[in-house]
């Protein structure tokens, strides 16, 4: 009797143009994580204030606040699970999750559902978007990393800023729901649909990555790390993930400002609900396109600087924001605002996967998520607070000046961590 002997798996091979396929899936299917985002920026708020009847500032901000909390900690939870199960089965999770959001927004009766659905959101935002991001990373290497991360980020606000546009168009001729919401549904019947029929598992390219590891100079990044140190390594003790860390939160402070203050000044001023939503889109549109040049940039100047020039670009357009009364002056500071999170946003992420081993990346990518994305929470209860005690202009001049200090600690503390340009320093 022959032995039957099963062909051979085909080898595990990493870069963009081998896994171009694969790799474009993941943008499209990131796309629609953005869109289930993008249902609120411009529609919320004004709920808040018009539905809901919200006056106090940090009430109206509760859902950000829930949003934030539970899709940091998720995003911790999501690289362990990754490493544990797999990436496919913790994408597809989290698109179950997203199922009900659209649904409880249209339906809700009380704030109190509204705070629910961000809870829910917040928790699929952080497998789906997590998700995507460690497998991308997965499937490139290192050689383009932070062009991986531009593309991934882009078709992520991209379609935020289109949602935006899309549901203030809606809400203007319609109203505040339930139409707006519809494309909510749509986007979370493809997304689970995509992730899991068509989407592939790719925890074999990061083994085939891992295998083909140097050993680090530092002994303390070494492959056998347990999840406390991984976490306290990205958090605390390397220079370099944790002023990514800090940073990342930073940066989504502000998101939350953008999201749940800067409406409520627009609409303080007199502007129409139209114009609302072409201010809400605008900075996720430069952001998202921006990000595909400043992933490759970084690609080929290095990291750090262009994470300090972009926290210091963010901290003078919010600053021009406070300081505006017209939308032509409001509408440059959105500009601004997009190019400066364009120029951190990818770079971060391309950061914690230059340092990260291939063992612990996607947990060390959970924990920078988690900093990150606490920032939707901070920022949401410092900028309600503030507003609420001293008005909305001077929580906006507050973040300004939180930002520009930002920047100025990744210019003294965090080392470039791109190889390319670290080489050409020691030569």
């Amino acid at each position: 009797m022959t032995a039957t002997v099963s062909p051979p798996r085909p080898a595990v091979r990493l870069g963009l143009r081998a896994n171009l396929a694969r790799f474009t899936l993941l943008v499209a299917v990131n796309a629609l994580v953005g869109g289930m985002l993008g249902q609120e920026r411009t529609v919320l708020p004004l709920l808040a204030d018009r539905t809901f009847h919200l006056s106090a500032h940090t009430a109206a901000l509760t859902s950000i606040v829930a949003f934030g909390a539970t899709k940091a900690v998720t995003n911790f939870f999501a690289g362990a699970l990754c490493d544990r199960y797999g990436r496919k089965p913790v994408l597809v999770a989290g698109w179950l999750l997203a199922l009900p959001v659209p649904l409880l927004l249209i339906w809700a009766p009380t704030w109190g559902w509204v705070v629910f659905a961000n809870v829910l959101l917040g928790v699929s935002q952080g497998l789906t978007w997590s998700t995507t991001v460690i497998m991308k990373i997965d499937l490139v290497g290192p050689a383009r990393r932070g062009l991986a991360m531009g593309f991934n980020e882009a078709a992520g606000y991209l379609a935020v800023a289109a949602t935006a546009i899309g549901t203030g168009a809606i809400a203007a001729h319609w109203g505040l729901r339930p139409q707006p919401f519809l494309l909510g549904i749509a986007y979370a019947a493809l997304g689970l649909g995509l992730s899991a029929l068509a989407v592939r598992e790719t925890r074999d390219h990061a083994r085939a990555e891992a295998a083909l590891h140097p050993a680090p100079a530092d002994p303390g990044h070494h492959g056998a790390l347990t999840t406390g140190q991984v976490a306290r390594t990205t958090s605390l003790t390397d220079r370099a993930l944790s002023s990514a860390s800090w940073a990342g939160l930073v940066n989504n402070l502000n998101d939350a400002l953008a999201w749940g203050i800067f409406p409520l000044l627009f609409a303080a001023h007199g502007l129409s609900i139209g114009r609302i939503g072409l201010l809400a889109a605008l900075y996720p549109a430069v952001w998202g396109l921006g990000q595909i040049l400043t992933g490759w940039w970084s690609d080929r100047i290095g990291r750090k600087h262009l994470i300090t020039a972009g926290m210091l670009v963010q901290a003078v357009a919010i600053g021009l924001v406070a300081a505006g009364t017209t939308f032509e002056v409001w509408a440059l500071a959105q500009i601004l605002l997009g190019a400066g999170t364009a120029l951190v946003y990818p770079t971060l992420l391309a950061v914690i996967g230059d340092v990260a081993h291939p063992a612990w990346r996607a947990r060390a990518v959970g924990v920078y998520r988690l900093w990150r994305d606490g920032g939707f929470a901070v920022g949401a209860l410092l900028a309600g607070a503030l507003a609420d005690a001293y008005g909305l202009t001077t929580a906006i001049w507050a973040v300004a000046a939180l930002t520009a200090v930002a920047g100025a600690v990744v210019a003294v503390r965090m080392y470039e961590t791109h190889p390319r340009p670290a080489r050409a320093d020691a030569r």
